[in-house]
C-alpha cells in the first residue's frame, strides 16, 4: 500500500504509459480528452444544427468510459489514498505565490484564492472561469487536440503537428505563470 500513496518513479509510470500508448497505436485509437466534448455534443443531438457534430459516436465511448474512469479515479485517490493535503512545494514557490495573493501555498492541493466557490461567484473569479474555459477549449480544437492527446500520443507517433503544439503549450504556460497570473492576482 505505501507504494500506491507515493508518487510513481518514472521507471515505473513511464513503460505504464508508453505500454497504453503502443494499445491505443495498435488497437487504431487516439487517447485525448478534448475530443469527448464532440462526442458528447453529438449524443445531445448537436448533429441536427451543424454538420461538425455528425459523427458516430458509439466509435468513441470507450474514451467516455476512460473519461469516467479517470473522474472516478481522482476521486478515489483524493478521498482514500491521499496520504495528506499538504503539498510540498519549493520554498521559492511559496514564496513567489505569497507576493501575488496566494497565501498558504501548499496547505492544500487547490488553494482558495483559485478554487473556492466564494471566489468563483465573484465577478472576478466568474470572468476568469469564461474566458479561461473560452481559451482552453477554443485552443484545444484550434490545435487539434489537448494537451494530453499532443504530449502523449502525438509525440510518441513522432508527429510534427504534436511538437509545435506542445511547445506552444509550454510557451503559454509560461506566459500565463510569469506575466498573465501576477496580473490577475
Amino acid at each position: 500500500m505505501e507504494f500506491i500513496l507515493q508518487p510513481w518513479p518514472w521507471f515505473v509510470a513511464g513503460p505504464i504509459i508508453a505500454a497504453i500508448t503502443f494499445l491505443l497505436f495498435y488497437f487504431g485509437k487516439r487517447f485525448g480528452v478534448s475530443s469527448n466534448l464532440e462526442t458528447l455534443c453529438s449524443i445531445a443531438g448537436a448533429g441536427r444544427f451543424t454538420d461538425y457534430f455528425k459523427i458516430d459516436w458509439k466509435q468513441n465511448t470507450w474514451n467516455l468510459i476512460f473519461i469516467a474512469g479517470a473522474i472516478a479515479g481522482g476521486f478515489i485517490s483524493t478521498h482514500w489514498f491521499s496520504p495528506t493535503q499538504i503539498v510540498q512545494l519549493n520554498p521559492q514557490t511559496i514564496q513567489d505565490l505569497s507576493e501575488i495573493g496566494i497565501q498558504n501555498a501548499g496547505a492544500t492541493y487547490l488553494p482558495d484564492e483559485i478554487f473556492s466557490i466564494e471566489t468563483m461567484l465573484s465577478l472576478k473569479g466568474f470572468f476568469i472561469l469564461i474566458v479561461a474555459g473560452f481559451m482552453v477549449g477554443f485552443g484545444a480544437r484550434w490545435a487539434g487536440g489537448c494537451t494530453s492527446g499532443h504530449a502523449i500520443v502525438g509525440l510518441s507517433n513522432l508527429e510534427i503537428p504534436s511538437l509545435i503544439s506542445v511547445i506552444g503549450f509550454f510557451i503559454g504556460g509560461l506566459i500565463m505563470t510569469w506575466l498573465i497570473l501576477p496580473l490577475i492576482f
